[in-house]
């Protein structure tokens, strides 16, 4: 499998599809490059797409202490495996990272994200570490207990609902990637909108949003606000989960300008 080396020496794993203008997936908490494929298979009409697996995931490597901007010198070598320019589609805590990217400034051509985890107004939750207590469940082997910490305090999913799924199928490969789940609550860090920041990310921008979520709805139109060339568009009746066939068009047509440059 073809790999990039990231500035501490990680080796990141991706699969390229496609062909076309360069593409780059950045998926969210409990994803490797299983759950970007699909729609990596649908922009590979028009696009060369370049879908990987973070680090401490799949079939990429981890070097420790971990730290946000790691991740985006990850992105920023699968940047230059691209070229050296590339658009950059981010999901969930993936939206945050890729928007942590366009702010410092990697050479990021168009900015698409969906249901980046922003909330409008601050909150009890922006006061917790949440990455400290996962981290300390994680290094007494609590793999479970992290993966039901961060599908209730994080996502918002209700207990009752956490303890119906707790012996399905795929809770196996949850406890599996369940270490990375303390570089997701770190990247989210309470998920306070960067308003300041944002006002700085000049790079063309589309906040998508699932129409089923209220607070989805309202992070996107903030942070598209909030930026220089930001457009919100919301998805109706879309959920958390990403269907290519809904947002495949959506972003097809935002990246459309860079096919019309290369004609």
């Amino acid at each position: 499998m073809p790999h990039v080396v990231s500035t501490d020496g990680t080796a990141i794993a991706f699969d390229r599809v496609g062909d076309g203008p360069p593409v780059i997936l950045v998926v969210g908490a409990f994803n490797d490059r299983a759950t970007g494929a699909p729609l990596a298979t649908f922009l590979a009409q028009h696009f060369t797409v370049f879908n990987y697996d973070r680090r401490g995931r799949g079939a990429s490597g981890d070097t420790a202490p971990y730290a946000v901007d790691r991740e985006v010198d990850d992105i920023a070598a699968l940047i230059a495996e691209a070229g050296g320019a590339a658009a950059v589609f981010g999901y969930s805590s993936g939206a945050i990272l890729a928007f942590e990217a366009a702010a410092r400034g990697l050479a990021i051509t168009r900015l698409a994200l969906y249901d980046p985890p922003y909330t409008v107004a601050a909150g009890p939750n922006q006061r917790v570490d949440h990455a400290a207590i996962l981290a300390e469940m994680i290094a007494s082997g609590r793999r479970g207990d992290a993966v039901e910490y961060f599908q209730t305090q994080l996502v918002g999913i209700p207990e009752a609902v956490v303890a119906q799924i707790r012996h399905a199928p795929f809770r196996p490969a949850l406890e599996a990637i369940a270490p990375t789940l303390v570089y997701d609550a770190a990247i989210v860090a309470g998920g306070a909108l960067p308003t300041e920041v944002a006002a700085t990310v000049t790079v063309p921008t589309l906040v998508v949003a699932g129409g089923a979520s209220p607070f989805m709805r309202a992070a996107a139109h903030a942070l598209a606000t909030a930026m220089p060339n930001g457009q919100a568009r919301i998805l109706e009746d879309q959920t958390h989960d990403i269907d290519p066939s809904v947002l495949g068009p959506a972003l097809e047509a935002f990246l459309a300008p860079a096919l019309a440059n290369r004609q």
